[in-house]
């Protein structure tokens, strides 16, 4: 395992395979984030472990150097955990869509919190099923019109921040290709965050989203949390601030705990030492198997 930060480029972390996305999909932008997040941790692509579900997003492990998987629908949170828990040296991350994070994977998001392992969550949010050609997600807004609902959507959405705010997780944050310097940032500072690191990303789809959900629109209309002078160690104010999504295109760390808490995996490797420690010897395990 690396302990010193290396000096790796971008391109190091670049597969050879070449994105199948619409030409100006917003993933484009979160891969070319990620490229150059993973440079400023320094740690070689082969001590990285990248796991998706299914979905447009969740292609990104192939385009990428790392360990890749790409699971079954909603499932990457799980294997990802399972993956930490066997090989808690590696640097774990998780990718999916709003759809496969949200609906069918949505029952797995509130135990990833709750157990807190070191692992980094982006899902990119563009209210949207993509791959399955613009059908309803679970982001999707009230009335909108797809394919396969005409007269629109009757539901309100979810509201992933809000979700994982309240679920209580420990560092969430919120960003967009149309800023990719400002996407770099919060993907770098949820992977070095020592625990369960929720990012949002807006990433528009330019075959089936709504217009104002464009690159062009979302520069023009996003806010920035640090502008706004948003403290992200006030969990109030992240959860009032987090109200606004679906409306306001809010951009930046919305809560980071100023005291992380203990992770799953230190806890567990901590309980082993510890029984390690009062195991009896063999010699006196064998004892109580054998009749005197």
């Amino acid at each position: 395992m690396t302990t010193a930060t290396a000096t790796l480029a971008p391109k190091a972390f670049k597969s050879e395979l070449k994105p199948i996305w619409c030409p100006g999909c917003g993933d484009f932008g979160v891969v070319q984030a990620l490229y150059r997040a993973l440079s400023a941790i320094g740690r070689p692509a082969h001590e990285i472990a990248f796991i998706s579900g299914i979905g447009c997003s969740s292609r990104i492990p192939g385009y990428t150097t790392a360990y890749g998987f790409n699971s079954v629908h909603g499932r990457a949170l799980p294997i990802a955990q399972g993956l930490k828990m066997a090989r808690p040296e590696l640097l774990v991350l998780a990718a999916g869509g709003d759809g496969d994070g949200f609906s069918i994977g949505g029952g797995h998001l509130p135990h990833a919190v709750r157990r807190n392992q070191n692992i980094t969550y982006i899902v990119m949010d563009n209210q949207i099923y993509g791959l399955t050609k613009g059908q309803l997600s679970p982001t999707s807004p009230k009335g909108l019109k797809t394919v396969t609902s005409v007269d629109g959507s009757l539901e309100n959405p979810v509201n992933p921040l809000m979700y994982v705010l309240t679920y209580g997780a420990p560092f969430v944050a919120q960003g967009t290709p149309a800023d990719l310097p400002g996407l770099v940032e919060i993907i770098e500072a949820a992977i070095r965050y020592p625990g369960f690191a929720f990012v949002n990303v807006q990433s528009p789809c330019v075959t089936f989203g709504e217009p104002e959900q464009q690159i062009k629109t979302q520069k023009a209309t996003m806010e920035s949390l640090e502008g706004m002078g948003h403290d992200p160690g006030n969990l109030i104010e992240a959860l009032d601030l987090s109200r606004a999504y679906g409306t306001t295109l809010h951009t930046g760390l919305f809560y980071r705990s100023p005291e992380p808490p203990p992770t799953f995996d230190s806890l567990v490797h901590e309980r082993q030492q510890r029984m390690m420690a009062d195991a009896l010897p063999r010699e006196r395990i064998l004892e109580q198997f054998i009749q005197r």
